[in-house]
C-alpha cells in the first residue's frame, strides 16, 4: 500500500505485503477482559491470515486481482474497525471470526456491485501497491485457480440451471435457505435438495471443493 509514496508499515500500522507470513497467534486474554484489538493485533491476523484469505477470496471470485483487492479492503477495514472488535474467550479464534465475517460482507458487496469498493481504504489514506502481471499469475498458481476453474467448469456444466441458481444463491451470495427460496419461487425443502445436489456434483468434479467448509451448505 502507498501513502504519498510507498507505504512502509511501522510499528502498529496496517501491513500490505503479499509475502510468505510467519505464523504468529493473537494473544489470548480472559474472557471478563474483552479487550478490543490494537494495531499490533492487526498486524498478527495478517501475518497469519492472509494467506487464507486471499485463497478464500480466489477461489470465490477466480480472479487473481479481485481476491488481492478484497484482501486489502477486508483488513483495511478489520484496522480501521479494530476498536470495536470485543473477544469473548479465546481471542485469536474469535478475531479470526470476526475478520471472516468482515471478508463475508466484502464479498457480498463484490458480487452485488461487480466492483470492489475502496472505502476503508481512502478513509485511512491507502492503496494497494501496483501489481504485475506476473504477480497475478503467481497468485493463481498459488490459490489453484487454473485447476479450480475448470473444474467448477465441469461441475457446473452437469447441473440443471434451477441447481445453478440454488447454487449461486446459497455458496456465492451466501444467502440463507429461506432467502433461496423466496427468490427462487419455492420451498425451503426444495431450495435444499438443489443445493445439496449441486455440491455433490461439484465434490465429484473436484476433491478440492468436497468437504470444503468454504462451500458448505
Amino acid at each position: 500500500m502507498r501513502h504519498q509514496g510507498k507505504f512502509v508499515p511501522g510499528p502498529g500500522q496496517l501491513p500490505a505485503g503479499m509475502s510468505q507470513p510467519r505464523r504468529v497467534a493473537v494473544p489470548t486474554v480472559e474472557a471478563s477482559e474483552r479487550m478490543p484489538l490494537d494495531a499490533d493485533d492487526i498486524t498478527r491476523l495478517y501475518r497469519s491470515h492472509a494467506p487464507g484469505l486471499l485463497r478464500y477470496f480466489a477461489r470465490r471470485t477466480l480472479q487473481a486481482e479481485v481476491a488481492v483487492d478484497l484482501v486489502a479492503e477486508s483488513f483495511a477495514e478489520a484496522f480501521a474497525d479494530r476498536a470495536h472488535f470485543r473477544g469473548r474467550g479465546d481471542v485469536d479464534a474469535d478475531a479470526a471470526a470476526w475478520l471472516y465475517g468482515i471478508a463475508r460482507h466484502q464479498l457480498g458487496k463484490y458480487f452485488r456491485r461487480g466492483v470492489v469498493e475502496r472505502r476503508a481504504l481512502a478513509r485511512l489514506g491507502l492503496e494497494r501497491d501496483a501489481m504485475t502481471e506476473a504477480d497475478f499469475e503467481r497468485v493463481e498458481e498459488l490459490c489453484g485457480l487454473p485447476a479450480q476453474r475448470q473444474a467448477i467448469e465441469r461441475g457446473l456444466a452437469g447441473m440443471s440451471k434451477p441447481q445453478r441458481d440454488a447454487l449461486a444463491l446459497r455458496i456465492v451470495e451466501e444467502r440463507s435457505y429461506s432467502d433461496v427460496a423466496r427468490l427462487l419461487g419455492i420451498s425451503e425443502q426444495t431450495a435444499r435438495a438443489r443445493v445439496s445436489r449441486a455440491l455433490r456434483a461439484l465434490a465429484k468434479s473436484t476433491e478440492r471443493l468436497e468437504g470444503s467448509p468454504e462451500v458448505a451448505a
